[in-house]
């Protein structure tokens, strides 16, 4: 009887460190691809921050005046302001058949604040 209890205390010893090699590789595994994916983020955001860089030197403000200046005979840009815009009321409808009916009502552009708050 004793020899069958120490074969099969024996035989749950190999089982258990079967399983903690296992263990041990699955995790080696995880943190393989955890410094791999930690070194393609590191990539990516230092190839964000270089976008970055050249995103705000391309539109630096005097570039941007000079790129207008030169361009305008054909895009015909000018500096926004307000003053550019209109008041709905000012804008002149066509009375075109084909065209659908224009709301005669003015529209409300406020928020409403809900009653539950």
């Amino acid at each position: 009887m004793r020899s069958f209890i120490y074969t099969l205390t024996f035989a749950c010893l190999v089982g258990l460190a079967f399983w903690a090699y296992q263990e041990n590789i699955k995790t080696k595994q995880a943190i393989a691809k955890t410094e791999k994916l930690q070194k393609e983020i590191g990539i990516a955001r230092a190839s964000l921050s270089i976008l970055r860089a050249e995103w705000a030197y391309l539109n630096r403000p005097d570039r941007l005046t000079e790129l207008v200046d030169l361009n305008f005979g054909r895009l015909q840009l000018v500096p926004l302001r307000a003053s550019n815009f209109l008041d709905v009321d000012e804008i002149n409808f066509l009375n075109d058949p084909d065209l659908p009916e224009v709301v005669s009502l003015p529209v409300s552009l406020t928020m409403r604040a809900s009653s539950n708050d």
